[in-house]
């Protein structure tokens, strides 16, 4: 790495040459530093606002989900059915699918290779299990923490490697210039009291952007509150969005977030709520099940069924918890929580196991759990689970578990294509939950695959395509410093008295309303005027306040979080306007739709789904306002429904829907793969 500098609003400003630059540190960015580096590419960086952080690093489940094909089982597997297990879930591209699935095994034994230790049965074979959307048993697992193993074990590999890491640096901005990425500015948090408000750039030949998904858009979150995401930036850069309507919601602990998914709700807790300060205790689900039997074998399936699916609530489905709990906390405003000390019933009825359906009574008579109170039968089948909120402070056997529907995964994002290179940004690699490849529904712990696949992909694309260093100074220096003299420029005026809001209550104003409006429970109406309000707080943010220059790395991760939570409220009101209903992870209220359930208030009636749009994909892209207007992009299809002209100022977004494209079925005949493989042709695509 060499350096230079950069002049710009009267300061000089360091910039760091590199090669390939990562930003992020979870397990998709440090497997897309440690991979290019296998290949050849030694000149890397990775850069992270904190090591320490991530959602990779701190969250996870009772037993966290790694997906791929099944190599360790007596039932047949093969890459095109794992493919259409993908493809099946609804707008997703069929040869990312196939790449996600013929690459899997190459992700996962690469894990295998550095030490990550997924169980293995003593032919040493990984053995398997179904999770959810899956049809064959292609779930492992290492246990609650999965994805933290993943990282600390590919950190360890990337410092064996000797990659520099630079940690404390605030990405504040990307640079990119002429449809291509050049690098980034950074605010260095050791180095704020300094002239240049610790600001440096680094110029790299290729961006690799692995910032994970925007756990600091929601109030009701399951994402850890360390992580906030970036998306924000690659958007104000003009990247396009794909599918920015499709996130996973689902219920998660409060006090300590964590999803209260698979054994935690195959114990079958007693669900109750109670008012603000504790009291008026009730168990509020009973009266919306036909018996008590099948409100409990309902709370079963939840552990299967974790993610909030309007498929999954009529006829007392799983999924009218997540509703029932919603009514609860949001409407009603009480408190709720899940109670592992008594079993469910009250009011003259007896649990009974007997009462509960075939598939919930023989897993825990196969469990040996059939006995006892919840937490009798969650210490027997998982113990783990119990120890893991005990280390925080919240133990399960004297206390109830106060929870919520939370944000938990967004399987939309940047738009990036089979090599993970942003559809139209060339150099910038999104990998990991940033990237929209996911489509509407998609098995349980497949993100982590796509994560190391996407990180494969790009070391590939860049160790092939682009290892010739072709990015010269003078190039980059025009962009970089129009780029520091905006963020100069912001931060003059942040620190100037001002009346604007502090940015903790700006935050909360943002994150409000996207759990309000843009989460599970979603409407036309809501969203349209959310929208008029997301554009005029974007608007608005050069007028909020900063306590002192410790602020200053928060305020400018709020502004890129108020253009995200714009874009995403955008692309809401974009598929509902045509016509989009209720799929994935959320329900479309409608007045003249299909009733939730008969004893639910009347406003209670949703939109079906429009299975059209199953064959669609909605791209998003900023055209205007919030730092000017992005770069060029590519056109892909038709449906455009042009920019979102709502008034009022603010960021400008347009939307169009283009086809998905199939599974591939190509025939390949060695003698060709070869050549081509030797040419290096398929790395220069653009697909």
């Amino acid at each position: 790495m060499t350096q230079d500098r950069l002049s710009a609003g009267g300061r000089e400003i360091p910039v760091r040459r590199v090669h390939t630059l990562v930003v992020g540190s979870g397990a998709a960015a440090l497997a897309a530093a440690d991979r290019p580096h296998q290949f050849g590419v030694t000149d890397l960086a990775v850069v992270t606002e904190d090591l320490a952080g991530g959602t990779s690093r701190n969250t996870g489940s009772d037993k966290q989900t790694y997906y791929k094909l099944a190599t360790a089982s007596k039932t047949p597997d093969s890459p095109y059915q794992m493919a259409e297990a993908l493809y099946s879930g609804g707008a997703m591209h069929g040869d990312l699918a196939l790449v996600e699935s013929v690459l899997s095994v190459e992700a996962f034994h690469h894990l295998l290779s550095i030490g990550v230790p997924f169980p293995r049965n003593r032919y040493g074979g990984v053995v398997g299990y179904k999770t959810d959307h899956d049809p064959k048993d292609r779930g492992t697992s290492i246990g609650p923490y999965t994805s933290r193993s993943m990282v600390e074990h590919l950190l360890a590999e990337v410092r064996r490697r000797g990659i520099r890491i630079h940690d404390g640096h605030e990405v504040v901005s990307l640079v990119v210039d002429g449809g291509r990425a050049m690098g980034a500015l950074a605010m260095d948090k050791s180095r704020l009291k300094e002239e240049d408000y610790g600001l440096v750039f680094f110029m790299a030949d290729n961006v690799v952007f692995g910032v994970g998904g925007p756990g600091g858009l929601y109030e009701a979150s399951v994402y850890p509150p360390v992580h906030d995401g970036a998306v924000g930036l690659a958007l104000e850069a003009g990247a396009e969005a794909v599918n920015l309507t499709e996130s996973q919601y689902g219920l998660a602990s409060v006090a300590f977030r964590w999803n209260v998914s698979g054994t935690y709700q195959q114990v079958i807790p007693r669900y109750i709520s109670a008012d603000p300060e504790g009291g008026d205790e009730k168990e509020f689900l009973r009266p919306f099940f036909g018996s008590l039997g099948e409100m409990c074998s309902a709370v079963f399936l939840k552990g299967y069924q974790w993610p909030f699916d309007p498929r999954k609530i009529a006829r007392g489905g799983s999924s009218l918890v997540d509703i029932l709990v919603y009514r609860e906390r949001v409407l009603l405003g009480r408190r709720v929580f899940m109670d592992f000390r008594r079993n469910p019933g009250g009011e003259g009825e007896e649990f009974r196991f007997q009462d509960l359906s075939e598939e919930a009574r023989v897993y825990l008579e196969k469990s040996g759990a059939l006995f006892g109170l919840p937490i009798d039968r969650l210490l027997k089948m998982n113990p783990l689970a119990v120890e893991l909120y005990a280390s925080n402070g919240i133990d399960l056997r004297r206390e109830p578990l106060e929870i919520a529907v939370a944000a938990q995964h967004n399987n939309g994002g940047l738009a990036g294509d089979i090599w993970w290179e942003s559809t139209n940004i060339r150099r910038l690699f999104p990998v990991g939950e940033v990237n929209g490849s996911h489509g509407v529904y998609r098995p349980g712990g497949s993100a982590l695959n796509s994560g190391q696949v996407g990180a494969l992909r790009a070391a590939w694309k860049i160790s092939q395509a682009y290892r010739d260093r072709d990015l010269d100074f003078r190039d980059f220096a025009g962009p970089a410093e129009r780029v520091a003299g905006r963020i100069l420029a912001l931060v003059g005026r942040l620190l100037e008295e001002g009346e604007g809001a502090p940015q903790d209550r700006y935050r909360r104003e943002f994150q409000s309303r996207m759990t309000r409006t843009g989460a599970h429970i979603r409407s036309r109406e809501k969203v349209q005027a959310a929208l008029e309000e997301a554009r005029r707080q974007a608007s608005d943010f050069p007028r909020t306040r900063v306590k002192g220059r410790d602020e200053l790395p928060a305020a400018l991760r709020n502004r890129h979080l108020v253009l995200a939570h714009a874009a995403y409220l955008s692309a809401i009101q974009a598929y509902l306007e045509a016509g989009g209903g209720s799929r994935g992870s959320c329900l479309v209220m409608d007045p003249a739709g299909t009733e939730v359930h008969p004893k639910l208030e009347k406003e209670w009636r949703f939109k079906p789904e429009a299975e059209e749009f199953r064959d669609r994909l909605l791209v998003t892209r900023l055209v205007g306002g919030a730092g000017g207007r992005g770069e060029g992009g590519r056109g892909e299809g038709g449906g455009a429904s042009g920019p979102d002209d709502t008034p009022g100022g603010g960021p400008v977004f347009s939307h169009s829907f283009i086809p998905r494209r199939p599974i591939p079925d190509e025939d390949f005949w060695f003698e060709n793969v070869w050549r081509d493989h030797v040419e290096k042709k398929y790395s220069r695509e653009r697909v």
